[in-house]
């Protein structure tokens, strides 16, 4: 019997990462250099409201979207991809790559990772970290380039009585209270959390 799970969704696997979940995080190391982009369009703050009017504040409105500001700013997208890119040349004592730009830095260091992705699967220790990190990147650039919102969190309950808030998408997860660990499928089976009086 298989007793060898996947590090992401936690399904049992005969890999430490299922090529499936690799294969989303190749995907989403693709998307960023073309999200970094994107982002250049999302800089300009939209309007909310019917009314030109201007609000009683006493400050004049910010004149960009600075969330989209700082993920292409340095630290933003390039500080994510940078620092993992990074980890990577020092746990293989290779020479970190330089770059010029911050838009040159994103695609010189995803398309490191991107090359030495079956490794990072293979081999790091926190490839947890890395995937949601990369994934977590990925979702905020794309919902500022398309204006969709963040996925719901829903509140659901652990048989110890802990509350996990997860999403559609959560891969799976473990319980701060019991360390319980669930997979995608078993923590969407959980029972919703009960609201609390108001």
């Amino acid at each position: 019997m298989n007793d060898t799970y996947c590090e992401l969704c936690f399904r049992p696997a005969a890999t430490r990462v299922h090529d499936g979940c690799k294969q989303k995080i190749r995907e989403n190391l693709l998307d960023l250099p073309s999200l970094y982009a994107a982002l250049a369009d999302a800089l300009q703050p939209v309007r909310r409201g019917d009314s030109g009017r201007a609000s009683s504040g006493r400050t004049a409105p910010i004149p960009c979207n600075l969330e989209a500001l700082d993920l292409r700013a340095r630290g933003g997208i390039e500080g994510v991809v940078a620092t993992w890119a990074a980890d990577l040349c020092e746990r293989e004592q290779w020479q970190l790559p330089q770059y010029g730009s911050i838009e040159a830095a994103v695609d010189g260091y995803t398309d490191l990772l991107i090359r030495n992705l079956d490794m990072i699967c293979d081999e790091h220790p926190a490839v947890r970290e890395f995937a949601a990190e990369i994934r977590q990147i990925v979702g905020q650039a794309s919902r500022l380039t398309t204006g969709e919102k963040p996925p719901r969190r829903i509140p659901v309950q652990c048989g110890c009585g802990t509350v996990l808030r997860i999403t559609i998408d959560t891969p799976g997860a473990r319980c701060p209270g019991c360390e319980t660990q669930y997979g995608h499928a078993e923590v969407l089976q959980l029972p919703m959390a009960e609201r609390a009086a108001a």
